[in-house]
């Protein structure tokens, strides 16, 4: 690794696509290293005794070695390789390498209402910053393309570095999601189910009846698969037949009381007052509009 770190520029145009870069960087620490190294900002360099807040949002990955962190939301706790760490702007933190192992650290800077709404809703939050995803080669391989252009600070590459970012935190938020086996065997769960509802579109079907053939409560079923994909099951099932309706509509002529019939619609009444209100138009509206007769 070669030590690299920058301090970016933002412009007003910059700002206004709502996720700027502020800085970027990785260091290798070696285990008798002082730390972090002095020639960074005064608004960036801290100790271990005297603390630091920043204003903005810092994402931190722990490569190698081990070492500690701190803040006024998570107790001190032992951070390993494979670790994201996520400074919070205006949180009181601390965090260093191991002495007797040093770390390797990438890192990158940002602020901006994109990572602010991604707080709101819950996706980041101070009282849990570290993130353990383990060596992840993707995740490794975003940080070094981030580094590469903001190096080069060619015309258009703050929207550029400001992407990757996003996907940066799309791609740890996966990976925890994705890294113990009570969450492989979750995930088996609701691939299994979303199979079931898809191979049900056109029965009389229930969220609770996929939970029976898993043999799970469907309580405890309703909870994870909202948490995994967002939507309840039941919605889950209701957005595949609208989808499935779309199609219908879009490629074939066949009459709408037909297609409510044909995915167990209790009449086409309730179908056409249902895809309204998921689509903003009414099955006729949106043949209309979609509908090709080289395909129909």
């Amino acid at each position: 690794m070669v030590n690299y770190y920058k301090y970016l520029p933002v412009s007003k145009e910059d700002e206004s696509w709502g996720l700027t870069v502020l800085n970027a960087g990785c260091t290798h620490i070696e285990a008798t290293n002082d730390y972090p190294f002095k020639d960074h900002p005064a608004h960036h360099n801290f100790n271990w005794n005297s603390w630091r807040i920043l204003q903005e949002y810092q994402v931190i990955y722990i490569t190698n070695g081990q070492g500690v962190f701190e803040s006024d939301s998570y107790k001190q706790t032992i951070i390993k390789a494979g670790t994201i760490i996520v400074l919070f702007p205006n949180e009181r933190h601390r965090y260093k390498p191991d002495s007797h192992t040093g770390w390797d650290e990438y890192w990158v800077g940002i602020k901006g209402d994109i990572i602010d709404n991604l707080v709101t809703s819950g996706y980041l939050r101070p009282d849990n910053p570290c993130l353990y995803i383990g060596f992840n080669d993707s995740i490794f391989n975003i940080y070094n393309c981030i580094i590469e252009k903001t190096r080069e600070e060619r015309s258009g590459y703050q929207p550029l570095v400001s992407g990757a970012v996003l996907h940066l935190i799309g791609a740890c938020h996966a990976a925890v999601k994705q890294s113990t086996a009570e969450n492989r065997e979750a995930e088996n769960i609701i691939n299994r189910s979303r199979l079931l509802f898809r191979s049900n579109i056109s029965n009389a079907y229930s969220p609770e009846q996929a939970a029976h053939e898993l043999n799970v409560g469907y309580s405890w079923f309703r909870k994870l698969f909202k948490n995994y994909t967002g939507l309840s099951p039941g919605q889950y099932y209701l957005q595949l037949k609208i989808e499935k309706a779309k199609d219908l509509l879009s490629n074939s002529n066949v009459p709408v009381k037909e297609i409510s019939i044909a995915l167990n619609f209790e009449s086409s009444f309730y179908f056409s007052k249902i895809f309204k209100e998921k689509t903003g138009l009414r099955p006729t509206e949106y043949r209309k509009r979609n509908y090709d007769p080289a395909t129909g």
